[in-house]
């Protein structure tokens, strides 16, 4: 039987649809993001139970961290990239929260991160976070503190001056381009801390780096890094 509510929910759906953020079918509840067949074929890692993995070995020889992870793997026009560029560039926060909750939820089920006291997202320089009008790594931290009831510190940790883009460099200019572009503003408020440093997708690691560099040299910290994906060539 046709009822009026029935139709209302019919016409609101058709004008405005509420679809999956990663294959845009429309089959799914007013609550999810993404469909149950998209979240089935994300390409996790599982990397936060390995040590030494593939994120950590980046790493070797520049920073002494306590542990390394990426959640999913991130490839060029697959799932992952459609979903990091939904928040990144059409605004989608909530759905930067919920891929921030999925590696929230990793890290708590996984004995290698724990002990962390402070979360800090990898910072933006001004003119970046005003033309976004957010920074999508303050975003997924938001959904990692939610799970791991850790508090997040988003401002201690600032770029001292802007950066070109990395997009088109090469790995040792990606490097030299970020090197010691980072300050901690209160050194204080994270001396003694283990730190859990976030960000959205890692490529060599050289802006990850540059921001290890600061936090380990204020006396007594350690450092943990976990990112939503690892680019993959």
């Amino acid at each position: 039987m046709i009822t009026l509510p029935s139709l209302c929910r019919d016409a609101w759906h058709l004008f405005f649809p509420h679809i999956c953020c990663g294959c845009g079918d429309d089959n799914i509840e007013q609550s999810q993001l993404i469909c149950a067949n998209c979240y089935n074929e994300l390409p996790r890692t599982l990397f936060a139970n390995i040590p030494e993995n593939t994120i950590e070995k980046i790493f070797y020889g520049r920073l002494n961290l306590d542990a390394a992870h990426s959640e999913f793997y991130f490839s060029k026009g697959q799932l992952v990239q459609r979903l990091i560029h939904e928040l990144k560039y059409k605004g989608n926060k909530e759905l930067g929260i919920f891929l921030g909750q999925v590696m929230g939820e990793t890290l708590l089920n996984s004995n290698r991160f724990s002990g962390i006291d402070v979360i800090i997202p990898l910072p933006m320089f001004g003119d970046k976070i005003k033309k976004r009008g957010y920074n999508q790594a303050e975003i997924i931290a938001l959904g990692v503190a939610e799970k791991m009831k850790i508090p997040i510190s988003s401002n201690n940790l600032k770029r001292n001056r802007s950066t070109s883009t990395q997009t088109r460099k090469h790995r040792t200019e990606r490097w030299q381009n970020v090197d010691q572009s980072f300050i901690v503003v209160d050194e204080a408020a994270l001396t003694g801390k283990s730190i859990l440093l976030i960000d959205d997708v890692i490529t060599t690691g050289a802006t990850l780096d540059a921001c290890g560099q600061a936090i380990l040299k204020i006396p007594g910290t350690k450092l943990s890094i976990s990112t939503v994906a690892q680019a993959t060539h």
